[in-house]
């Protein structure tokens, strides 16, 4: 692991060291070691959950908390997540015309380990300063990749903060994501009979096929302005000559209302059935709730502290939609209230990820603007 040809920048070496340790979702282990190091050095009062062994997770859910040096204001908490999507080459991050991206071709990581590192370098800045402040307190989780899973069982009163503010979806800095849909992930496997594709191929009953007819009925995609479905993974089969005895595939449907969101599960559920009995094989269906919606007020406290602090570094606030679920899913869903900001990431979850070196800079500045508008709110 090196940082040579990476400007000097302490953000962006730690950045580079978080994101060269591979931490796919379930194997977070050794990039969780790496960020309670830095914990440790910053003094931090540190306190973890029994997640890992409940969801199956590399790591548990780590709370490092920074007691307040003055009385009153608002303390308040940073969230990130520590997993990433699975990388198919090894991560080696080089620097190119100020941007960061892995010299292979593969993800880079910084989803979400650009927040990661800004977190901690934010307060490292603030204590070797001097900076009065409210109480900090950083959250790490695991298994966001895979439906927000850290999050999700992360209790959320276990926190002192009374704002959350968390840095994962692309878009230029300003951006504050005030609207997320809820997730429906369906897994349906068809299991038809099988024979010899080119003996006696009548006796069969293709579970291959009754997929691929039910895939044709669904409405997939951009299926209004506030809903989406898709059909992400298609499994089944053994053999070129055997009608396929089993088929399994994995599909989503997301909207922001819930009425849209039911209508379009239920369509998709009545085309698997439907393929099935035309098809003459049966069907097992599931139906996992992965997320729920929300919908945050520009005059929540977390928002207008983050519009405040966006302001004072010269961005201007936009209040946006997303189309993704983020950890703030589950920790507004938990009673806690947090808030989602675009952090500039580029092609994320792509080999051609890239992050600018002046978007960590400023991610750094935001969180210590942050910290000081929440401490004479």
């Amino acid at each position: 692991m090196s940082t040579s040809g990476i400007a000097p920048l302490p953000v962006a070496q730690l950045f580079v060291r978080l994101c060269e340790i591979p931490s796919p979702s379930r194997h977070e282990g050794a990039v969780a070691g790496a960020v309670l190091s830095e914990l440790s050095a910053l003094g931090a009062e540190v306190v973890q959950d029994d997640a890992a062994a409940r969801i199956g997770a590399g790591c548990n859910n780590i709370l490092a908390r920074f007691p307040a040096t003055v009385d009153g204001g608002v303390p308040v908490a940073f969230a990130a997540h520590l997993d990433t999507v699975p990388n198919r080459a090894p991560i080696e991050v080089e620097q190119v015309d100020g941007m960061l991206t892995n010299r292979h071709e593969a993800i880079l990581g910084g989803d979400d380990k650009s927040a990661v590192a800004a977190m901690l370098e934010a307060v490292r800045q603030i204590k070797d300063r001097g900076l009065p402040h409210a109480g900090i307190e950083l959250l790490f989780t695991p298994c966001e990749e895979i439906g927000l899973k850290g999050a999700a069982a992360f209790d959320p009163s276990v926190l002192h903060a009374r704002a959350g503010f968390v840095y994962d979806h692309p878009g230029p800095i300003g951006d504050i994501i005030t609207r997320a849909p809820s997730l429906r992930k369906i897994t349906a496997t068809f299991v038809g009979t099988p024979a010899h594709a080119g003996i006696v191929p009548e006796d069969g009953r293709s579970a291959v096929e009754a997929a691929a007819a039910a895939i044709g009925r669904m409405t997939l995609r951009r299926v209004d302005a506030e809903t989406t479905a898709n059909v992400g993974v298609v499994e089944g089969g053994s053999a070129t000559n055997v009608v396929a005895e089993r088929c399994t595939l994995q599909a989503e449907a997301r909207s922001l209302t819930d009425a849209r969101l039911a209508a379009q599960v239920t369509s998709m559920l009545d085309a698997l059935t439907w393929a099935a009995s035309e098809h003459e094989v049966d069907v097992e269906v599931a139906v996992d709730r992965e997320f729920d919606a929300y919908l945050l007020k520009e005059t929540d406290t977390q928002v207008v502290l983050a519009s405040r602090a966006l302001e004072a570094i010269g961005a201007t606030p936009r209040f946006v939609t997303a189309g993704g679920g983020s950890d703030v899913n589950a920790l507004v869903g938990g009673g806690f209230p947090a808030v989602n900001l675009c952090n500039d990431m580029i092609d994320i979850h792509t080999d051609s990820e890239r992050i600018a070196l002046s978007t960590l800079e400023r991610l750094v500045d935001l969180t210590v603007t942050i910290v000081e508008q929440a401490r004479t709110a």
